[in-house]
């Protein structure tokens, strides 16, 4: 479910030293926009505030998945980062979160975009994936774990 349309290596950072959580979301975003010729990083920083000021997207276990719809995306794309040691991201057990997958989708995306954060919460609810997302050094070696059936 998460192939190259997805999310490619461009879009994933490993061993990132960031220390709030607005600069995991603003380093989300320009990974976003990073390949996507519609998208501004400012834009996409943007809505994915305004999402988490409906409330945090911190899944727990340290793990975030920030998201939004976006009129300028035809299909949904995503974007990973691992980070050296987690920030405050209010998330419901209080954990700080070290990993984080930011997803995009079509302004009207439909069940599809429920079905693949419902996909991606529960990826992320493995507790061997975590351990290996947060042991891998390596973009190429991260893509690996989070495309691995």
């Amino acid at each position: 479910m998460l192939g190259p349309d997805l999310i490619n290596v461009v879009r994933v950072g490993c061993g990132l030293e960031l220390a709030s959580k607005k600069r995991l979301i603003e380093t989300l975003a320009g990974l976003l926009a990073r390949d996507h010729p519609r998208l501004q990083a400012e834009t996409v920083f943007e809505h994915l505030l305004e999402r988490e000021r409906l409330g945090s997207t911190g899944l727990g276990h340290g793990v975030a998945l920030p998201h939004s719809r976006m009129k300028d995306v035809t299909t949904a794309i995503g974007a990973f980062v691992q980070t050296v040691q987690g920030v405050d991201y209010d998330a419901s057990d209080g954990e700080a979160v070290d990993l984080a997958f930011a997803l995009l989708v079509p302004e009207e995306a439909n069940d599809e975009h429920l079905r693949l954060l419902a996909h991606l919460a529960s990826l992320f609810n493995d507790p061997s994936r975590r351990v290996r997302l947060r042991e891998a050094t390596s973009a190429d070696e991260i893509l690996q774990i989070l495309t691995a059936h």
